[in-house]
């Protein structure tokens, strides 16, 4: 059997809040309560549990998006000014995109200061 994750918990300071976030930039859903858990099911093998038990502590968490998605991910925070995002962390939030890889790449910061790093293509540096 090939090694799959399969959930990953992320620190929040609220967690139903932090599950819309992340479930709103890519067009999921939050799935019911799970015990202390807040899940967004990324895809068929990987959860992402939003946990509001214990204070966050950023994280990084990046993703391989196919083209429509990153086209709908972009026209979503084109749409909300108070989103914040950037082309890469030695440009700030910059509201612009990267072409690493040849692809198209952007970082999304969360309320709970986590980024999460959308791109079309893997990074030559992966």
């Amino acid at each position: 059997m090939a090694i799959v994750m399969n959930h990953l918990i992320v620190p929040a300071a609220d967690r139903e809040e932090a599950a819309a976030f992340f479930a709103g930039l890519l067009g999921l859903r939050v799935g019911p309560p799970a015990g202390p858990f807040a899940p967004v099911s990324v895809n068929d093998d990987l959860t992402l549990d939003f946990d509001d038990r214990r204070a966050p502590q950023p994280g990084h968490y990046a993703f391989l998006v196919d083209d429509d998605t990153f086209d709908a991910l972009m026209e979503r925070l084109e749409g909300d000014p108070a989103i914040e995002y950037g082309s890469g962390p030695m440009n700030g939030w910059d509201r612009e995109i990267n072409h690493l890889g040849g692809g198209r790449g952007v970082y999304v910061r969360d309320p709970n200061g986590h980024s999460y790093e959308l791109f079309t293509a893997e990074p030559e540096d992966h």
